[in-house]
């Protein structure tokens, strides 16, 4: 049928993998922006976290003294997360993954519980809502314990799993706008920088970790939410029971890189190899309790523009020839479904960046919002163009920060003077 013909252009199958992860990151934006209207944090006083531990900004402070008490804050909590990203790294790399899983459901547990709870209370107070204490603590353990649940049991819905993300990651990014001004502007700048460098350089945090985690064909335990994948056709009965897709990507200097997708308890059907320069690439297909020649539907267009760029042919039992020389998917960005993972920091400093500036003006907001969906199209169109770890924030707040203070200096004086002289354009 014409509606389910297989995408035949790079924009007909990544836009609804764009829909899919900017759908819930719009949604987070715009319930931060809510929560920071609502309850006004401009006029609340200043807290004393982490990421001002080396200045506290006030008013009465000069320019030049702010600007390099921002800067001062943001290297400190960027060389905290650095040191504890590879303290993360060094206890994967031990097989700590059940410490790991624990600490990320304590994590989650005090965000929804104590940060959710707090939020709560503010928003009770705002709207003079009645209810008793011992409601409250019901309804709020509920709600957290039933979160790190969500979050970390595989068999839980996955709406309500994305859901919980959702909620996760609002939760921390309005406690983020509380920060003194220009402590969250150079906070913003200097993570979309450490993301790059953690991603990207060889000895990378973030590279190190997913590295690690192919090598053992182990999931990491992090926050991350995962899109679901696109199916472009019609499920076969026959391909009914494919339980899950395995991306897996290698490349390095000497070593060969795969791909790999498998069903959760059956054995492999078809394989590509290509073995130049040596590298070796694999596209297994399985399937669970039939020997069906039909390939599965659950293909994320990656593999398939990959497979249908390279003229390969893949049938039940043959073999083609596909020339992969620069497959390198590190992981970032494509989850054990094929579908895109996107990691939660990515949208709490999405949201971080447009609650900032609804605290300045709405217009601003909505210069930063187009900023940043157009920031994560170009690094999504990237990610399926060179098939490589690419960091989500950099472009993104780039082209938020500056869209923020073109608006706020230049855009909104132009329409403000065009509006009081009534010049309509």
């Amino acid at each position: 049928m014409a509606q389910n013909r297989k995408p035949t252009t790079i924009l007909d199958s990544l836009g609804e993998e764009i829909v899919r992860i900017i759908a819930p990151v719009s949604t987070c934006m715009f319930l931060v922006v809510l929560l920071v209207t609502v309850l006004n944090t401009d006029s609340s006083p200043n807290i004393t976290t982490i990421a001002s531990i080396a200045y506290n900004e006030t008013s009465s402070d000069s320019i030049w003294d702010k600007l390099k008490g921002a800067l001062l804050n943001s290297l400190a909590f960027v060389a905290v997360i650095t040191v504890t990203t590879f303290i993360l790294v060094l206890l994967f790399y031990f097989r700590c993954t059940k410490f790991l899983k624990f600490y990320m459901g304590f994590s989650a547990l005090v965000v929804l519980g104590f940060m959710g709870g707090e939020i709560a209370l503010f928003l009770i107070r705002v709207f003079s809502f009645p209810i008793d204490c011992v409601t409250f603590v019901v309804i709020l353990l509920n709600f957290a314990v039933v979160g790190v649940l969500a979050v970390f049991l595989p068999k839980m819905p996955i709406l309500v799993t994305q859901g919980y993300m959702v909620v996760i990651g609002i939760l921390v990014a309005y406690w983020f706008t509380v920060l003194p001004e220009w402590t969250t502007w150079a906070l913003l700048v200097a993570l979309a920088l450490y993301d790059l460098a953690a991603v990207l350089l060889p000895g990378g945090p973030l590279r190190l970790l997913v590295e690690l985690a192919m090598s053992r064909d182990e999931e990491i335990p992090a926050l991350v939410y995962e899109a679901r994948p696109v199916n472009y056709h019609e499920v076969d009965p026959r391909t009914a029971n494919v339980a899950r897709t395995l991306w897996r990507g290698r490349n390095s200097g000497s070593s060969s890189g795969s791909v790999e997708i498998l069903d959760s308890n059956s054995s492999p059907e078809v394989g590509l190899s290509d073995g130049g320069e040596g590298r070796e690439t694999r596209v297994v297909v399985a399937r669970e309790n039939q020997n069906s020649e039909v390939l599965p539907e659950l293909l994320a267009p990656f593999v398939n523009r990959e497979l249908e760029g390279s003229g390969t042919q893949v049938d039940g039992g043959r073999e083609g020839n596909a020339s992969m020389d620069g497959w390198a998917i590190e992981g970032i960005g494509l989850g054990s479904s094929g579908a895109i993972k996107l990691g939660l920091g990515d949208f709490i400093f999405y949201s971080v960046l447009v609650g900032r500036a609804a605290m300045y003006d709405f217009m601003t907001v909505y210069a930063c919002y187009l900023a940043i969906i157009a920031g994560l199209g170009i690094t999504l169109m990237l990610l399926a163009f060179y098939r490589k770890a690419l960091p989500a924030l950099p472009v993104s707040i780039l082209l938020g920060v500056l869209f923020y203070f073109s608006t706020r200096f230049l855009l909104e004086t132009f329409v403000v003077q065009c509006s009081v002289n009534l010049i309509m354009f």
